[in-house]
């Protein structure tokens, strides 16, 4: 699959959302991070900011929802306009049924785990899932380093991925850039969350075509003729 770019609205300038929006237009998706102060420590914005959004963008949104009980408020992200909703397995009461209500409500499902947490004893859930996230910080704050040692992580997930034959996509979320996103690519993610390397660019949009064509080299070199 091709390497889909998702700028994070986390390190925009939230009063001017609108513009900033468009200024990534180009863009696979919008990434919308949903913080409650509770799951994690910050507070960002809520399902009426993603309706106003979606009216100023024609950019898919990706909502990552860093909020507890997402069971009870995921639906409402999906009603307001987000064309993926991301919820954590560490949040989850019923991850199964939430990834079917939100798959029923039209929106793609799609499940994040944080660092400490393994990916093997979510396997059997996979095939419920359009995409699995993988945090390489700690959710709760943009402009962090990216951790390194979530690479083999990434490769045990894209093999578990591809042994079970599934189309869904991985996508990686916490400092993603330049010099970070190859590696990414190398080990199997194809969709990749970047937030102060898009927006803290000069051009935000050339930015996004950059980081692009940087994870698809890297993708394609690693694939090779498979991919």
């Amino acid at each position: 699959m091709a390497a889909q770019i998702n700028p994070s609205i986390l390190s925009a300038d939230f009063a001017r959302l609108a513009q900033e929006a468009r200024a990534v237009e180009g863009a696979d998706w919008l990434h919308v991070d949903v913080m409650d102060n509770h799951f994690v420590p910050n507070l960002t914005l809520g399902a009426p900011v993603v309706e106003a959004l979606r009216k100023a963008t024609d950019t898919p949104l990706d909502c990552h929802l860093m909020i507890e009980e997402p069971d009870r408020w995921a639906p409402q992200y999906v009603e307001a306009g987000a064309g993926s909703v991301t919820f954590h397995a560490e949040a989850a009461a019923a991850p199964v049924r939430l990834a079917r209500e939100i798959r029923a409500q039209g929106a793609r499902a799609s499940m994040a785990l944080k660092p400490a947490t393994p990916i093997e004893p979510y396997e059997d859930l996979l095939p419920e899932l359009d995409m699995l996230l993988v945090m390489t910080v700690e959710p709760g704050f943009g402009g962090q380093a990216f951790l390194d040692i979530m690479l083999p992580k990434i490769r045990r997930t894209r093999q578990l991925i591809d042994k079970h034959g599934l189309q869904m996509w991985l996508q990686v979320d916490g400092g993603v850039s330049a010099s970070t996103i190859e590696r990414c690519a190398e080990a199997g993610a194809d969709v990749f969350v970047a937030g102060s390397a898009v927006y803290g660019a000069d051009d935000p949009a050339a930015a996004v075509r950059g980081l692009r064509q940087q994870a698809e080299s890297a993708g394609a070199a690693h694939h090779g003729c498979a991919g």
